[in-house]
């Protein structure tokens, strides 16, 4: 994947998971956040940063879905069409 093409995928997962951040955080208290019943040790900065990075995981994910899902199919096979096989 060149590089324009991972901008294209990577910036708006960027800019999401920076949207969620602020959603979430606005709601939740970093400090009350628990990992399998246990309440985690971290500061807020650990917790803001693990978190975003999370979120921008996920948001990745999801634009390299919607890129995969919207190839053409110039992309997917150079442009050949194959005709449907005769019964």
């Amino acid at each position: 994947m060149d590089a324009q093409r991972w901008m294209w995928t990577a910036w708006p997962a960027f800019l999401a998971a920076a949207v969620m951040e602020m959603v979430v955080f606005a709601f939740v208290d970093p400090l009350d956040v628990h990992w399998l019943g246990s309440p985690l040790e971290w500061s807020r900065s650990a917790i803001y940063t693990v978190a975003f990075f999370a979120f921008w995981l996920v948001m990745l994910l999801c634009s390299a879905m919607t890129r995969m899902l919207a190839r053409s199919i110039q992309d997917l096979n150079g442009g050949v069409v194959s005709e449907p096989l005769a019964d």
